[in-house]
């Protein structure tokens, strides 16, 4: 199935293709190993920095897999996220969005939500092209503030997950993507909890559902 097919019109300025991690790389196998344990169910065990492993390559490859997993839950309900609907990026009344990436646009601006989706998933997807950020190369060293850019991108990419739950959670129960949804949102919340990457304010518009989710404990 093609972008287009699952994006529609928009996917050519919307969305990027998925990242891809090339084969034959250490992140590669990473990647793989993150898949199998995923495939257990356990979810807290799957997001564990796997023994003898580095941090910041474990924190890279699930930040892509993220991207990728977002990308494709949002692209379901495109049709429904229009301006005319989503006039402010929102996660439900008392939190809104204002786009700066501190480079092209500096000062916040206030847009529709999915012209702020735009912005943010160019830019993630900027950075994860960027090999002096996301080195893809065996002995190429992460950067001193990988930590604190991996943090940044994470916490955006929240804020499509609270968009979703708060304003297209209907349409996603709708096309059956209920599941699809809920699960990877679990993983995700996992993984920012095991390495303390997202501020717990910045968690707040969707507390009462990740304290639903994680009190299972898997």
């Amino acid at each position: 199935m093609s972008f287009t097919s699952i994006f529609g019109g928009r996917s050519a300025k919307t969305f990027r293709p998925k990242k891809n991690i090339p084969e034959g790389t250490h992140q590669y196998e990473l990647m793989k190993h993150a898949e199998a344990t995923l495939g257990s169910g356990n979810l807290r065990q799957a997001v564990s920095l796997p023994d003898g492993e580095d941090l910041n390559e474990w924190v890279a490859v699930n930040t892509v897999d993220f991207f990728n997993q977002i990308n494709m839950l949002y692209g379901t309900i495109t049709e429904f996220c229009t301006p005319e609907v989503c006039p402010i990026m929102s996660a439900g009344p008392r939190y809104e969005y204002h786009w700066a990436d501190g480079q092209t646009v500096k000062k916040p601006i206030k847009c529709s939500a999915p012209k702020y989706i735009d912005y943010l998933m160019t830019w993630v997807q900027d950075q994860l092209d960027d090999e002096t950020v996301f080195p893809s190369k065996i002995g190429v060293p992460f950067p001193k503030n990988f930590s604190t850019m991996a943090k940044t991108i994470l916490k955006r990419l929240f804020r499509v997950y609270a968009h979703i739950y708060h304003q297209h959670f209907s349409e996603i129960v709708k096309l059956q993507e209920e599941a699809h949804l809920n699960t990877s949102f679990k993983h995700f919340i996992f993984f920012v909890q095991e390495f303390n990457l997202i501020d717990r304010k910045e968690l707040a518009p969707l507390q009462e559902l990740i304290d639903r989710l994680t009190h299972t404990g898997k």
